[in-house]
């Protein structure tokens, strides 16, 4: 067969053109340039849950080829900390960083996605999120609020706190004054605690003058760069409020809706990376940062079980309670409740049995 050599570099040239065009994103192509601002909750000294935030926005920024560009402010700077979600939710900024138990205050319910006394692990609660409903029935309950969330972060389980004088017992609790966020306030106050409830840069000032007796906040790594080993000595474990503290990312929901599809999945996908970088990167440094605090004289102690028992029967009762009087909490909490057995079933045979038998060896020295 014989080629015209000149209709074939032709044609060759014309498919090359029509290649090229096909080769660029469509995204790219169509996609319109959006910028948006998200507030934190978190100072950027704290770098790890700070970070997340940045974490999250330069993903999303580098899958759109920076058409979709997302601005991130520290805790303050736009709005306080604690204000986020209002700032999101009548429209002042689109997006915010932030632990949905700080908003108990308006329905404790907010709690429920974030993390609860005697609640799920990091892992248990990822499982409960993205494949177990919950992030449907989150979202649901935030409707009324003009939000969409996304999980953007988890610490892990967290640190008792820093505590001025040892406690014991539950008596040590009587008219102790403690930093404590989310629904752990109102599990302790039975037991004669005072919750103060203050963003992390308040904290602090007020343990070192005495406004507070004890305080909690994440773990070794943040907790040491916060300096509460320097006005608290004794460090308690485990926070049993906060067994996987799930952060979320809040959007305007009329913003979010307003998105292409194709931004909606970058904007899945980039918090998705943020939730799991956070987690591993808590568990890095949380290794190093208790042993620095132990070495600087820190007396490490475990919760008395007097007071976890204390704790648990009223953290159950609390939830019956909301159940019978809050129909927005039932909604959400029932499901999570019968998730949370099933998961605590199978999580008893396999992780507990693998973990436990290793942990003892170790300590061991073997």
């Amino acid at each position: 067969m014989t080629v015209d050599r000149r209709k074939f570099i032709t044609g060759t040239a014309a498919f090359g053109a029509a290649g090229a065009a096909l080769a660029k994103p469509a995204l790219a192509q169509a996609a319109p340039e959006v910028r948006w601002r998200l507030t934190s909750s978190f100072p950027n000294t704290l770098d790890t849950i700070f970070g997340g935030a940045e974490v999250m926005a330069k993903a999303i920024s580098e899958m759109t080829g920076g058409r979709f560009t997302i601005d991130v402010f520290p805790a303050g700077e736009l709005v306080p900390g604690l204000q986020a979600l209002d700032a999101v939710q009548d429209g002042t900024v689109e997006a915010a960083h932030t632990a949905c138990y700080y908003y108990v205050g308006k329905d404790p319910t907010f709690a429920i996605g974030a993390t609860i006394p005697f609640g799920l692990n990091a892992r248990q609660q990822n499982a409960w999120l993205y494949h177990g409903g919950g992030n449907e029935l989150f979202d649901t309950f935030l409707a009324d609020y003009n939000v969409k969330a996304l999980p953007g972060g988890n610490t892990g389980v967290q640190m008792g706190g820093w505590f001025r004088k040892e406690i014991n017992s539950v008596a040590d609790l009587r008219g102790l004054k403690m930093r404590i966020a989310g629904l752990a306030g109102r599990v302790l106050e039975p037991l004669g605690v005072v919750p103060q409830q203050l963003a992390g840069g308040d904290i602090y000032p007020a343990l070192e003058r005495g406004t507070i007796d004890a305080t909690e906040w994440i773990g070794p790594y943040d907790d040491e760069k916060l300096g509460f080993y320097q006005v608290a000595p004794f460090y308690y474990y485990p926070a049993f409020w906060e067994g996987g503290l799930t952060v979320h990312f809040l959007f305007n929901k009329e913003r979010y809706e307003a998105l292409p599809a194709e931004y909606k999945v970058a904007l899945d996908t980039a918090a998705k990376a943020a939730n799991v970088n956070m987690l591993a990167l808590y568990d890095v440094k949380n290794m190093s940062a208790i042993r620095s605090l132990v070495g600087k004289g820190v007396q490490l102690r475990p919760l008395p079980r007097d007071i976890l028992d204390a704790s648990y029967d009223s953290a159950m009762k609390l939830y019956n309670d909301l159940a019978g009087s809050n129909p927005k909490w039932k909604a959400v909490y029932e499901p999570w409740k019968q998730f949370r057995s099933q998961s605590y079933e199978w999580f008893r045979v396999a992780e507990y049995s693998y973990d436990t038998y290793g942990y003892t060896q170790q300590a061991a020295g073997k």
